[in-house]
C-alpha cells in the first residue's frame, strides 16, 4: 500500500519554495540532505514516507505526524533524522 499525500490532505498551509521545487527529495534512507521544513514540495514526500512507514492511510493520523512536525526540535536537520523522529514520535503516540 503506497501512501501519496497532496496538499489537499493536509491540515495546516505550508509556504512553496517553487525555485527548488524540481530538486530531489526524500526517497527513502539513507539520506543525509537538510530537510526544509518550511516547504510543502519537500513536506509532501515526507509526510507520504512516513505514513507508508506506520502502514496507514488514516487521515488523522497525518495530521498527528503534521501537528509533530510542526513542533519538532530545530536541532533535527537531515531528512534522515526527520524521518525517523517523525516515524518514531507518531508510534509512540499511537500506542
Amino acid at each position: 500500500m503506497a501512501v501519496i499525500i497532496k496538499a489537499s490532505d493536509v491540515k495546516f498551509r505550508y509556504p512553496r519554495d517553487v525555485a527548488n521545487r524540481d530538486k530531489s527529495k526524500f526517497a527513502g534512507l539513507p539520506d543525509p540532505a537538510p530537510f526544509n521544513r518550511h516547504d510543502l514540495y519537500e513536506i509532501l514526500p515526507m509526510l507520504s514516507a512516513v505514513m507508508n512507514e506506520l502502514e496507514s492511510n488514516d487521515g488523522e493520523v497525518l495530521h498527528l505526524i503534521e501537528d509533530v512536525l510542526n513542533v519538532m526540535p530545530g536541532f533535527i536537520t537531515t531528512r534522515e533524522d526527520v524521518f525517523d523522529y517523525l516515524s518514531g514520535s507518531a508510534r509512540e503516540c499511537l500506542r
